[in-house]
């Protein structure tokens, strides 16, 4: 035995009566020949003895570690939470582990959390980030693929897979405008955020389109969060002058509004139509259940894992998935309970209800 206790190559020598080079060849699997005969008695001096790899000298051997990194905001968010696990699922079915790192916001602990990846040699970093993409150069300098989720990279190394946040925020803003509701006004996230941006580019659009003009004391900026919505909403519920209808940017920001309107006895969606956008399952479960803008998880799961495994000198580029806008009560649908989500592109409410194991398809 080595040193601790630990079984060792010169182990798996002795026993399989071999050179230590000879082994080291097997677990290189191929970088010299070795006859099949050799081979197996290698693999099963290894069984006999409890030999197991060293991951980490495999991986300088080889020039890849089979790991990626992921790096968020917030895994308290439930956005975020789903798109992890989306992104992990992909990641194995790969034969790849997902290294997971939660930012708390915090553009250092961004920073630290890159440069740990990078010292760590991941094949790849997967990077939502709180601000400007500072932290992105560390990986791209050091030659690691980088695809940023959420918006556009800044970075021409890194490629990028986002929503099509214009079109779904237009979307939901347009099915507001369907039930008839005019004075629709937003919630939106931090404005110096691109995401917060496009929304709201969105939620105007819908406006334009019908010929109408949107009433900007009905537009409230606030931290993607429940506290931030829940502020925003007795903000615009409490004023003289109330919308009839609100625009959403995110999911928790939508549920924190839902508590603002039980506390001020205002009645969704009687006295007030909600659509949010970035839906994960929670939004049924709220009460009343959510019509939201849902992304497609595993779609964009699938593009990106895709991208981090794309040749070495492809280009990167950037992508973008559409989401669907799955009708539940808070906007005025009938939508009993026990009843199936129903869902389609954000400009249409004609597509059949998909079941829960449909979505990933749609």
């Amino acid at each position: 035995m080595g040193r601790r206790g630990r079984v060792t190559r010169e182990d798996v020598a002795r026993a399989a009566g071999t050179s230590t080079a000879v082994v080291s060849y097997v677990l290189n699997e191929g970088s010299r020949p070795i006859s099949p005969a050799t081979r197996e008695k290698v693999l099963r001096a290894m069984e006999e003895v409890g030999y197991r790899p060293n991951g980490i000298a495999r991986a300088l051997a080889s020039g890849s570690t089979r790991t990626l990194g992921l790096v968020v905001p917030e895994l308290g968010n439930q956005f975020f939470a789903a798109l992890a696990n989306a992104l992990e699922a992909e990641a194995s079915r790969h034969g790849l582990v997902l290294l997971l790192g939660d930012s708390a916001e915090s553009v250092d602990r961004e920073r630290s959390l890159v440069e740990t990846f990078s010292a760590r040699q991941v094949d790849g970093l997967i990077y939502v980030g709180v601000g400007a993409h500072d932290a992105v150069e560390i990986a791209t300098s050091a030659r690691i693929p980088v695809v940023v989720l959420d918006r556009v990279a800044d970075d021409e190394r890194a490629a990028s897979v986002v929503i099509d946040n214009v079109e779904g925020a237009a979307g939901a803003t347009r099915h507001l405008l369907e039930h008839g509701r005019r004075d629709v006004g937003a919630i939106l996230g931090p404005s110096e955020v691109p995401t917060s941006l496009a929304r709201f580019f969105g939620w105007r659009k819908a406006f334009e389109e019908a010929g109408l003009r949107p009433d900007d004391r009905f537009l409230q900026w606030a931290p993607f969060s429940k506290e931030g919505g829940y502020r925003a909403g007795l903000s615009l519920l409490g004023a003289e002058v109330v919308p009839d209808a609100l625009f959403v940017a995110s999911e928790d920001q939508a549920l924190g509004l839902l508590c603002a309107a039980a506390e001020l006895g205002v009645s969704v969606p009687g006295s007030l139509a909600v659509v949010s956008f970035d839906g994960t399952e929670a939004s049924r479960y709220s009460v009343p259940p959510l019509t939201t803008v849902a992304p497609r998880f595993d779609e964009i799961a699938r593009r990106t894992i895709d991208l981090l495994r794309a040749a070495p000198d492809a280009a990167p580029r950037a992508e973008t998935c559409a989401a669907d806008l799955v009708l539940r009560s808070s906007c005025g649908c009938q939508w009993p309970a026990g009843a199936p989500d129903r869902a389609g592109p954000p400009d249409s409410t004609e597509h059949p209800a998909p079941s829960d194991d449909e979505r990933s398809h749609l």
